[in-house]
């Protein structure tokens, strides 16, 4: 199963591109993308909508676009922002710096906010302290896609920053109710409500004591992919499969949940967890390979990643275990692969990006 995101999301990009003026055309171009793939596909490679991403992000100077943020965010302002956050001691610091953060920087006039009450935290949104606007006259323009996305993205950041998944009690959106609901399930494996009062990530406060496991070093790696990692990685199938690769994420620098952890999140025993991944002609091994695989040979990909870069974001102290992991994998070695047919084709359909 390719990681991917489903077409709306792209056809979403492509409108918002038009709607600030850019030639949608040329965009399409550059992926070597048709009308006729956009209409007739349900699904689209994640890489490649990281890739169109980044194009788009670039070509408005805005890091911010298809988020929610009440202004454009100057392209570096991320990497800034890691930097200030990278060395906090624990979650709770890293997300009061970011919203200090962003009462400092240019641009956005919507800042992330971190409440705790009781047994439960929850990361929601507020508008700075200098706008003249609040946050219900911010939020109310904006698509339930955009607000989708803006919660998705913080929540895999959250992930990143811990070095494993953010389990949520629920997502919370100020829109309606919309059809594709069970999308936002797979999405966020928690509880979905909407037409709220706010739109938030609620989970339990245990997590804000957690340490920052990124470094500067790894910090490195996951810019040169980003918004990679924080984008939605999992087939709409419903599947247990697809459940459990959500679980797993895109972060392969940090050690790989058990299936008695795994089962725990989702409610079952592990034999349970077993007995169904194997009616789905599946098991937690295969899929925890098949992802790690996967993931290889998308940073594989990205020529603007060296050997050693990949083999740190796959979670290898040194590269010469993951040459071993990745022959075992595909049947060669990553220089191999690098000069092989499948990548110099890739490297066509990216040109553009």
């Amino acid at each position: 199963m390719k990681a991917s995101v489903p077409m709306s999301s792209v056809r979403y990009l492509l409108k918002a591109v038009e709607g600030q003026g850019l030639d949608r055309q040329s965009v399409l171009d550059s992926l070597e993308l048709t009308q006729d793939e956009l209409e007739q596909s349900d699904s689209f490679p994640a890489y490649r909508y990281g890739m169109l991403y980044q194009k788009i992000m670039w070509l408005m100077q805005d890091e911010s676009f298809g988020m929610l943020s009440g202004g454009k965010v100057p392209n570096g302002t991320f990497r800034m922002m890691c930097l200030c956050i990278i060395h906090a001691r624990s979650l709770a610091h890293a997300l009061y710096r970011c919203s200090d953060f962003y009462e400092i920087c240019r641009g956005p006039t919507v800042k992330p906010v971190l409440i705790k009450k009781g047994r439960f935290a929850m990361v929601t949104f507020a508008s700075l302290a200098s706008s003249e606007e609040n946050i219900t006259e911010l939020v109310a323009p904006e698509s339930k896609e955009q607000l989708r996305t803006t919660l998705s993205m913080w929540h895999h950041f959250i992930c990143w920053l811990i070095g494993r998944r953010l389990n949520l009690k629920a997502a919370y959106f100020t829109s309606g109710r919309p059809d594709d609901v069970e999308y936002y399930k797979t999405l966020f494996q928690s509880e979905v409500k909407f037409n709220q009062h706010a739109n938030a990530l609620v989970f339990p406060a245990s997590y804000l004591d957690m340490p920052i496991v990124q470094t500067e070093d790894s910090l490195r790696g996951f810019l040169k992919t980003a918004p990679y990692q924080l984008l939605v990685m999992v087939e709409n199938d419903n599947s247990l499969k697809s459940q459990v690769m959500a679980m797993l994420g895109k972060d392969f620098s940090r050690e790989m949940p058990s299936a008695d952890e795994v089962a725990s999140a989702l409610n079952m025993s592990v034999s349970t967890l077993r007995r169904r991944l194997n009616d789905e002609k599946t098991s937690y091994q295969n899929i925890k390979d098949d992802c790690r695989k996967e993931a290889a040979i998308t940073y594989m990909n990205a020529p603007q990643l060296s050997i050693n870069d990949i083999a740190a974001l796959m979670g290898f102290d040194e590269p010469s275990a993951f040459f071993r992991s990745f022959k075992k994998w595909t049947g060669m070695t990553p220089g191999e692969y690098r000069k092989s047919d499948e990548y110099l084709k890739f490297g066509k359909a990216m040109k553009g990006l």
